[in-house]
């Protein structure tokens, strides 16, 4: 569902005259589902689409609220007048102070149709608000120029708080949201997810318990947790996240999810977030959904050449199916979806069927799958054979329907890409029989598999190296001939690493070709055992073998390769 600011904008349109306006009305529901499917701006699609100019909607705007369209000049805004408003309240709801009289402080917005954030500005910065419409890629810019990103301390932001009131069994709807607009939560909350986004987290965990309140995010797949935050912030900091997700505050007893749209050093990023009823109050999760911090091309996935040779060669044959396999988390999706993006060509049709669609890609025709209207995997790709398409990606495959339909796509001449949560590429053939698909079809169908793990790597700014002892080789099965006296390294610890020793993320992965040999196999049922081996013979090199050569190189660490990947 649009936000409120987005349906204003759009009824607002519906009574402009202009030369555009039955195209525009005749596109409306394609418009809503392109803002819902991109979490583009409705100023950048409405441009797309070729049906108002951003200066024009602009100026409509601004006659609608009676004020003005702002653009800056090259004298700079008083120092007095950016400093009624602090750093992390102007990015998190995109404005600009540009001006103070009569007792009114003006801002520029990135969308000043956005009346709640007016409303939450008036009440955080106690000042009567008088909105100016702007350009969001404007004001993106000014806000480097007057409000350039520094570091939040969080323990100074807690030590400032002074929320004291007990919201234990508050039910009343206007109680919460006034907790909620609280300065002090609005501005934790923000700091929150200003911090966490910039360090690149791709999760933002709120748990409550019984005498603490626990904010934690992950980071290169590892948990950290945040100074603790004092108990009696839970429901209010939780109300928050709520409002701004557009969830209803006064549910706490069944799960609920929704969506935050935020901007961060210019650039948007989406929160999908998740409320789960406990013992102590609602856990809220947030998947952060940052493309800046996500590079979707094969090349940046630093595989072994040899690999990255065969990978290209596999996603362009004219049919067959590639699976992904690997447990939540792995980057499987990532690099289906550099896979996607190497073969992106105009003379080819490619659907994807996602739950949910995390990254919008020019030129793919991307399906969000929605199992509560009868939306599934399968019934996606059903109507996808009707499409022409000719080659398609399905997210994930859960079951035998979608098993069987993603086998009967790649046999009539399409070229199927997926993913299957298997521990390796061999195990993937007895999940596909588990399932109920014959091995016939398996034989016929299945191109190759590629299992994959995401490792930490080294951070290169406290990069040590040291002489591995016999507890570490014995945990990697090796010798100290197999080392040949090659040093292991680990990261001593430092600012740049937040004192983890680790900065990034690698894959590994193991590529199992299905040949002749490995077909022969799976048609005589043959254990996963004996299907790794005929794998391995035939010149795959295991995700722990890949794990090796990245400790021999000194990109990661024996915890990381042990902790992953398993010796056969």
């Amino acid at each position: 569902m649009l936000d409120a600011s987005s349906l204003a904008l759009l009824d607002l349109l519906k009574n402009v005259d202009s030369e555009n306006k039955q195209a525009f009305l005749s596109q409306i529901e394609e418009i809503k589902e392109e803002r819902e499917r991109s979490g583009k701006s409705l100023l950048e699609i409405l441009e797309n689409f070729g049906l108002f100019k951003k200066a024009d909607i602009l100026e409509i705007i601004a006659d609608n609220l009676g004020t003005d369209v702002w653009e800056p000049t090259e004298y700079d805004i008083m120092e007095s007048v950016i400093k009624m408003v602090d750093d992390v309240t102007a990015r998190s709801y995109g404005i600009i102070p540009v001006d103070f009289r009569d007792g009114s402080l003006y801002v520029a917005m990135r969308d000043a149709l956005d009346f709640q954030a007016i409303d939450a500005l008036s009440f955080i910065l106690n000042q009567h608000i008088v909105p100016l419409v702007a350009d969001p890629d404007i004001i993106d810019r000014q806000m480097l120029r007057y409000y350039p990103e520094r570091e939040e301390d969080i323990d100074d932001i807690i030590a400032e708080m002074h929320f004291d009131k007990d919201m234990t069994g508050v039910e009343e709807i206007r109680e919460l949201e006034d907790a909620a607009n609280d300065a002090p939560v609005v501005k934790f909350v923000d700091v929150i997810l200003q911090t966490a986004i910039r360090d690149r987290a791709s999760d933002i965990h709120f748990e409550p318990f019984e005498n603490v309140f626990r904010v934690r995010y992950r980071v290169d797949g590892a948990l950290y947790e945040m100074p603790q935050a004092p108990k009696n912030l839970a429901i209010p900091v939780i109300s928050r996240i709520k409002i701004i997700s557009g969830l209803n505050i006064s549910e706490r007893r069944r799960p609920q999810d929704g969506r935050i749209e935020l901007r961060v050093g210019g650039r948007p990023v989406d929160l999908r977030v998740s409320c789960l009823p406990t013992s102590y109050g609602e856990s809220v999760v947030l998947r952060v959904l940052d493309r800046a911090a996500v590079s979707l091309d094969l090349d940046s996935l630093k595989l072994d050449p040899e690999i990255l040779r065969k990978i290209r060669e596999i996603i362009r044959l004219p049919n067959g199916i590639l699976l992904v396999t690997g447990p939540t988390g792995s980057g499987k999706t990532t690099t289906l979806y550099s896979c996607l993006r190497d073969i992106n060509v105009i003379e080819d049709k490619l659907l994807t069927a996602e739950d949910p669609v995390e990254y919008d890609i020019e030129g793919l025709i991307q399906v969000p799958i929605n199992e509560a209207v009868g939306m599934t995997f399968g019934k996606a790709l059903r109507a996808f054979l009707r499409q022409d398409p000719d080659r398609i990606l399905v997210g994930e495959i859960r079951d035998f329907e979608t098993a069987q339909i993603a086998i009967e796509a790649s046999l009539t001449g399409h070229f199927v890409f997926s993913t299957l949560h298997t521990n390796d590429a061999a195990s993937t053939v007895t999940r596909l029989l588990d399932m109920g698909i014959e091995p016939f079809l398996i034989c016929s169908s299945l191109s190759a598999v590629i299992g994959q793990r995401l490792i930490r790597t080294i951070c290169p700014n406290c990069k040590t190296a040291y002489e591995p002892t016999d507890e570490d080789l014995e945990r990697l099965n090796l010798t100290r001939e197999d080392v040949a006296g090659r040093p292991f390294y680990y990261g001593t610890g430092c600012k740049k690493c937040k004192n983890t020793g680790y900065k990034g993320r690698k894959s590994l992965v193991e590529l199992m070709v299905v040949d002749s040999s490995i077909r022969e196999l799976i048609y005589a049922n043959a254990p996963t055992s004996k299907i790794r081996d005929r794998a391995i013979a035939n010149g795959m090199t295991t995700m722990r073998d890949d794990g090796l050569d990245a400790i021999y190189k000194g990109i990661t660490t024996v915890d990381e390769v042990v902790k992953y990947t398993t010796a056969y």
